[in-house]
């Protein structure tokens, strides 16, 4: 089991990263609220990591806290909920949001997440209630991202298209592709033409699940 990786970040391309470690290169998967907190390239980044071995692959998910990790260890045993959608959950909603949702039963915001329906919803809330208090996590213990807060903008490199990226990130954490280009065309309008991806994501993410 890999549990952790300390290195340099040397790749950035939501919702996929790759880490360093002494020559070699750990290609990681991240939800959105770890990329928001990821350092520029070239910047020293430790994540802590779960490693998931299938008949077909072996990948390895990152994360900025172990509040974030263990929420994720917890949804994939989860009835019906894979990595994949424990990914795009934990993209469009922060940890202590999640705990929220489950506390006052509000299937509403988590139907919102691309794979969540109402079903899902509901039997998440079932299912995760004593789990999440076994866990010790709270609605005000995790970190948040507000319209103020959010990274350093200033920190992430340029890419030749922040649009096309901010949409291949959408559709890989599992949103349809129109919806996807209209959601990151309107924060576009939004926020101007020097919007990075992560902005752009970010904003997109907010409005289809705030």
């Amino acid at each position: 089991m890999i549990g952790r990786l300390k290195g340099e970040l040397i790749e950035k391309l939501p919702p996929q990263l790759v880490v360093d470690v002494n020559g070699v290169g750990y290609e990681v998967e991240a939800s959105m609220n770890t990329f928001y907190r990821l350092p520029e390239t070239g910047k020293q980044v430790t994540l802590f990591t779960h490693f998931v071995v299938r008949e077909d692959a072996q990948l390895l998910y990152g994360f900025y806290d172990r509040e974030e990790r263990s929420l994720f260890r917890t949804l994939i045993k989860a009835n019906g909920v894979g990595p994949k959608l424990a990914i795009t959950i934990l993209s469009g909603i922060s940890t202590s949001e999640f705990v929220r949702c489950v506390n006052d039963g509000d299937t509403a915001s988590l139907v919102k997440l691309p794979g969540v329906g109402k079903k899902t919803a509901e039997r998440l809330i079932v299912e995760m209630k004593d789990k999440i208090k076994a866990l010790g996590l709270e609605p005000s213990a995790d970190f948040q991202l507000s319209a103020a807060d959010g990274p350093d903008m200033a920190s992430f490199e340029p890419v030749t298209d922040h649009r096309a990226e901010a949409e291949s990130a959408l559709v890989a954490l599992g949103y349809k592709p129109v919806q996807a280009s209209k959601s990151i065309s309107q924060a576009h309008k939004t926020l101007g033409a020097d919007a990075s991806s992560e902005e752009l994501i970010r904003v997109a993410l907010r409005s289809m699940v705030g």
